[in-house]
């Protein structure tokens, strides 16, 4: 389903007849050969190590930059650039151990000084999950093969961040390079050839020659692909024209699977509205939990899954996933479906005559989920403006340009999720929203373990729930689709398989 960054380009199916595109002739990860071609709904944002976006971007990072580490298919972290890792007692130094053997593709070594530029950079810059090092004190260069990261707060999740965009690693000598967002250098398995890329719509990649995990390469070339809508890119998974596609619904799996393709299910989101504007700025109404709760209970989740979900994931109106201590059953039915007491709730705010909500929809969602939240919000009194943010839906959203929308956002593990969604930095609370409930709460999370932990985490997702911050409706199944010559085991936490995961089917 379609998540995150915006889709900068349309893409006509007719023009996206590949070559050599098969993986037919690949035999195993010792032996890369073919050509892998995916199909994805957003181009890069930039290849700018420090700038990048993840999710499902990520399968262009991954191509040309190492990260410092990695994570298998479960979440379990495995060495990469850094062989080993180490907290100080009070887990606000991590050290380091880095690689000695690893060459950025213009020939610059790899070192820690490298490690803690690109650090620095990531923490500096525009990246909407910049917040991943917002902990981040300094980086320090211990010696070549040594990294020193000091933290003004522990941070849970940063090992975590590190297997992603926060840890990308590319070339000290290439920064600030007037091409450094559509010419990546970095250290990883692919190079872009930028002759062959058409920025936008087609990316495409061949083999790093001198790649020092060679084991992991499982493929000559990459072939990234880029369709604006679930159309075309059924259509192309339709003609065999990629070997796999993050489906955008689960409405056209039956021809999918007809196609040939297998389904690879996960669940890894929560869709329903964020409700962004909890201090009123662009919409005083919101400001009001009594509207905001209105919200949840004026739309009927369960109804939603079947009709646009084909049934196919798990109702709640919390945002923390089943494995989060946070996690508490009760709140998956918070705010059952209940017309009568949201118009009773819109009444006791002031608004008994009804409301306006200005928000944004894109053709890269599912039509008839925007028509349904239309008529259910009708239903209670809300009046919904929508404006047709086209490729622009997430740029629009964080701008942010709407007090509330429709969206669907990965359940991270807890630390991730909190600066994810719900801290006063974190990418989806683009109005910089703060309470001070859930600033003490999420310090104690950040300063404590086990029981005490665990508590606060449930005290906070109660307290987020009841405040209606979000209005959730189920958890999503996915599918990733892979034709029969490829198979992919799907990333926990992550809306895109990572790239070594795709192998040639035996």
């Amino acid at each position: 389903m379609f998540r995150w960054k915006s889709v900068t380009a349309a893409v006509a199916v007719a023009a996206l007849a590949l070559t050599g595109c098969s993986a037919s002739d690949t035999s195993s990860s010792d032996s890369a050969s073919s050509t892998l071609t995916l199909g994805l709904i957003v181009p890069a944002t930039t290849f700018e190590a420090a700038n990048m976006n993840f999710a499902n971007e990520s399968p262009y990072g991954q191509a040309v930059y190492d990260t410092l580490l990695k994570e298998d298919p479960s979440g379990e972290l495995l060495p990469s650039l850094a062989t080993e890792w180490s907290y100080n007692d009070t887990n606000t130094v991590l050290t380091l151990t880095l690689r000695d053997d690893v060459k950025f593709t213009d020939g610059t070594a790899f070192n820690a000084d490298a490690a803690a530029q690109n650090l620095t950079r990531f923490r500096d810059g525009t990246s909407p999950n910049k917040s991943f090092l917002a902990s981040l004190g300094s980086a320090t260069a211990i010696d070549d093969t040594h990294v020193e990261l000091t933290l003004t707060q522990p941070d849970p999740a940063l090992l975590h961040y590190l297997t992603q965009n926060a840890g990308m690693q590319g070339s000290p000598a290439a920064f600030g390079a007037a091409d450094a967002k559509t010419n990546p250098v970095g250290s990883g398995p692919y190079i872009l050839d930028t002759k062959k890329t058409v920025v936008g719509t087609s990316y495409e990649f061949t083999a790093n020659p001198d790649y020092w995990d060679k084991d992991s390469v499982h493929y000559d070339n990459l072939s990234l692909k880029v369709f604006a809508d679930t159309t075309s890119m059924l259509n192309a998974v339709k003609g065999g024209q990629v070997n796999g596609a993050k489906l955008g619904d689960n409405t056209n799996n039956a021809e999918v699977e007809a196609a040939g393709y297998t389904l690879n299910p996960f669940e890894l989101d929560w869709t329903g509205l964020i409700l962004f504007d909890r201090a009123g700025t662009l919409n005083p109404a919101l400001a009001d939990v009594k509207v905001r709760q209105a919200l949840n209970y004026a739309i009927d989740g369960p109804a939603m899954l079947k009709a646009v979900g084909e049934g196919l994931g798990t109702p709640t109106t919390q945002i923390f996933p089943e494995s989060s201590a946070a996690y508490d059953k009760k709140l998956d039915d918070r705010y059952a479906y209940d017309p009568d007491e949201a118009k009773k709730l819109l009444a006791e705010a002031g608004y008994a005559d009804g409301l306006t909500l200005d928000m944004p929809s894109t053709s890269l969602g599912n039509p008839a989920v925007f028509t349904l939240i239309e008529q259910q919000l009708k239903d209670v009194g809300i009046t919904v403006n929508y404006t047709d943010t086209g490729t622009n839906f997430i740029a629009d959203i964080l701008a942010p340009k709407y007090g509330a929308t429709w969206m669907q956002l990965q359940q991270d593990n807890d630390w991730a999720l909190i600066n994810f969604e719900l801290t006063p930095n974190a990418s989806f609370n683009p109005t910089h929203y703060q309470d001070p409930t859930v600033d003490a709460l999420v310090a104690t999370i950040g300063t404590t373990t086990g029981d005490e932990a665990d508590a606060a985490l449930k005290e906070l997702n109660a307290y987020v729930v009841e405040q209606a911050w979000f209005a959730p409706w189920y958890r999503v199944q996915s599918n990733y689709a892979t034709d029969a010559k490829t198979q992919v085991e799907t990333q926990v936490g992550n809306a895109y398989p990572y790239l070594w995961n795709f192998t040639p089917a035996s």
